[in-house]
């Protein structure tokens, strides 16, 4: 079991490296040529700058079992089809139940940003967004490998 970050605009890299430190789990960080980043525990892997790079590469190393963090719903999609868990920087925990109503829900809003209406903008990432994440991330790694050791 490994942990995969779409890591170029992920506001909470640190808390997975301090969990995947716990619980001695390997990380990849996924970044693009535009991007720096070096924590000491992870494994950085740079794509180049094209469109979707960071997922494509992301996905081909995702597996059964794995964690993926990622906000982009198409990716949480793919590594769902690949057995393998998805979170988004929030704590929300993608899953067969929610994924098919936030997918409607981008479809519906890119309609209306092409249409030339707007929609909401993102909030300013508080304290409790963070230990909102390292709740629920905890959670799922440690029913990640739940699962994983009773195989």
């Amino acid at each position: 079991m490994k942990i995969l970050v779409d890591a170029d605009a992920c506001p909470v890299k640190d808390i997975i490296v301090q969990t995947a430190r716990r619980y001695s789990l390997q990380v990849l960080m996924f970044i693009d040529t535009s991007h720096l980043l070096e924590d000491g525990y992870s494994e950085v892997i740079t794509v180049d700058k094209a469109r979707d790079s960071v997922d494509i590469a992301l996905i081909n190393k995702a597996g059964a079992g794995d964690i993926v963090v990622t906000q982009d719903y198409g990716v949480a999609t793919m590594a769902l089809s690949k057995k393998a868990y998805s979170i988004n920087q929030n704590g929300l925990v993608y899953n067969k139940d929610n994924i098919d109503r936030l997918l409607f829900e981008r479809f519906l809003s890119q309609k209306i940003r092409r249409s030339g209406g707007k929609t909401s903008n993102q909030r300013k990432r508080s304290r409790e967004d963070d230990d909102r994440f390292k709740s629920a991330f905890t959670r799922l790694v440690e029913q990640a490998l739940s699962s994983c050791s009773g195989e």
